[in-house]
């Protein structure tokens, strides 16, 4: 049998169209260049700085708003939070804050666990807070900066806790280490150029290790106990001391007027002999009868009953009542 031929309508109408090629191609780098297009533009948030690379190599920083960029891979950006303030965790770690804060279970006494300077094991826990203000060193400058930037921390509280004695650390001291670790670790910072700018080390929890807690209380209390006797004892010295104090110095002021008034009434009972030896001298008998008339005015008064007797009378005596006188005293 003949073979099929296919009419040749039907072969041009099967033919594909001349453009289709072409429009494919324009439809393709349409949406390469519309790509392209996107991502020249990025946005970066108010508080935070894009540092711009070219080919990998830093060109700008760009500012908080809108901005643009030459396309991927020529251009890529890296978004650094410098306004926001970061943290770093040590000896332990956060789950979930708020009200009450959650925290992992997870063992980290690797990096809480230090020796004080008097040779004793403390357990340190402390957080770090921060902020970048360099972003070009900060990203540049040393590699792995999260792991360095967590070593220098550990180093510098390592160093200060070790200088200091475990009661130190523990009680009245926590203070003083939390200053003299933010201000060591920024020197260090500054040293290797990290950009970092330490705002505060927070002693989150300072206490001894589980094994020695009970031995540590007890100590605690006795030392507790120590001060508790210590300070009733100052109180009572500083009630009778005080008192002491004033009542001999009450003493002595008594016993210098006493000594004052007595010497000048001697200055003044001598003045007083010299000037009646200077009247006596002068007229006896005047002076005599003035001295007597000066006794008899200052015994008269204090005399109850007075008898007048002329010194020429005799055998008066059992004419007085002297039994009514002496039983009336």
């Amino acid at each position: 049998m003949p073979e099929h031929i296919p009419d040749p309508s039907n072969l041009i109408r099967l033919t594909p169209p001349r453009n289709a090629g072409r429009n494919l191609l324009l439809f393709f780098g349409a949406i390469i260049v519309a790509s392209l297009l996107w991502n020249s533009w990025f946005t970066v948030e108010p508080e935070e700085v894009g540092v711009v690379l070219r080919f990998g190599k830093f060109v700008r920083e760009a500012p908080p708003g809108l901005n643009f960029k030459l396309p991927f891979p020529i251009e890529s950006v890296i978004k650094v939070p410098v306004q926001r303030q970061l943290k770093e965790e040590f000896g332990f770690r956060t789950q979930k804050p708020g009200v009450r804060t959650i925290y992992k279970t997870r063992d980290y006494s690797a990096e809480s666990l230090m020796l004080t300077g008097d040779l004793n094991v403390v357990v340190v826990e402390w957080s770090t807070q921060y902020r970048i203000k360099d972003p070009y060193k900060f990203l540049f400058k040393v590699r792995d900066m999260r792991s360095t930037f967590r070593d220098m921390n550990e180093a510098v509280m390592r160093q200060v806790v070790g200088n200091r004695t475990v009661n130190e650390v523990l009680t009245t001291g926590r203070q003083g280490v939390a200053e003299e670790v933010k201000s060591k670790l920024q020197r260090l910072c500054n040293q290797y150029e990290t950009g970092i700018a330490i705002d505060q080390i927070v002693l989150q929890n300072v206490t001894p290790p589980d094994p020695v807690k009970p031995s540590f209380n007890e100590v605690n209390q006795a030392q507790q106990e120590k001060e508790k006797l210590i300070n009733q004892a100052m109180a009572e010295y500083n009630r009778i001391i005080p008192r002491a104090k004033g009542e001999a110095q009450k003493t002595i002021q008594q016993a210098e007027g006493y000594a004052i008034e007595r010497i000048n009434r001697a200055k003044g009972d001598t003045l007083w002999f010299e000037a009646l030896l200077k009247a006596y001298e002068k007229a006896p008998e005047i002076t005599k009868t003035r001295l007597y008339l000066e006794t008899m005015d200052t015994i008269y008064p204090k005399l109850k009953k007075k008898y007048i007797v002329d010194h020429e009378i005799k055998g008066i005596l059992p004419l007085l009542n002297l039994d009514d006188e002496k039983g009336g005293k």
